[in-house]
């Protein structure tokens, strides 16, 4: 039998599934977020640049810095602190 796969979309078919919202807009590729907002990881699967680990879709952090076109995202997972990057296009402000 073939071994089972574990890439970086394992598992992912419902949470990474292109819906009707996620479509690609020049207002979504433009967005800018300042220093110290807060921020949901919504990952859009219709853009595959700067696309953070599933594992953090829906978790809440603080932007720290942008990094060329993509930003610094702190978040807490479990009692550690964790810097992700990530394409403004899959941050969310709240």
């Amino acid at each position: 039998m073939a071994r089972r796969s574990t890439g970086f979309r394992n598992k992912t078919r419902r949470l990474l599934s292109g819906a009707a919202e996620k479509r690609v807009t020049v207002a979504s590729r433009m967005k800018e977020f300042k220093h110290g907002a807060k921020v949901v990881i919504r990952i859009n699967p219709a853009i595959h640049d700067g696309i953070p680990h599933p594992r953090y879709y829906g978790a809440l952090g603080t932007v720290i810095e942008k990094r060329g076109r993509s930003y610094v995202v702190e978040i807490k997972d479990g009692g550690k602190t964790k810097w992700l990057i990530a394409a403004g296009e899959h941050l969310k402000t709240i």
